[in-house]
């Protein structure tokens, strides 16, 4: 079983960052691969990023490259999204989740924490 709590969400500028973090509970952590996720129009949660079990390999969805790194902290049992050069079209309310391997599908993620919001604004 994993535990999965975002924070970090919040108001910004457009041009801002923010930097989202994922706190998992239990021992296999370093197990799983991590994905942020967010809504977006004609579907039900968008791929934004993802890392590895290893933390050797990360993928990005194009919308974000070059704008957002996702990283892991495993002493911490964090996982981060440092998101800068924010736009209005960001806004949205992010999701982490943890899955056997680092994919763009959320069916392939078993466990999903609660979400944290994010507004930019114009």
């Amino acid at each position: 079983q994993v535990q999965l709590v975002e924070s970090g969400g919040g108001l910004v500028q457009a041009g801002g960052s923010l930097r989202l973090s994922c706190a998992a509970s239990g021992r296999t952590f370093r197990r799983y691969a991590m994905g942020w996720f967010r809504p977006a129009p004609g579907k039900e949660r968008e791929f934004v990023a993802a890392i590895s079990w290893s933390g050797d390999n990360t993928y990005y969805a194009d919308s974000v490259k070059g704008r957002f790194t996702i990283s892991r902290d495993y002493a911490k049992n964090l996982v981060y999204l440092q998101m800068n050069s924010l736009k209005p079209e960001d806004t949205a309310v992010y999701y982490c989740a943890a899955g056997p391997g680092p994919a763009s599908v959320p069916g392939e993620y078993g466990y999903w924490g609660q979400g944290t919001q994010v507004t930019v604004s114009s």
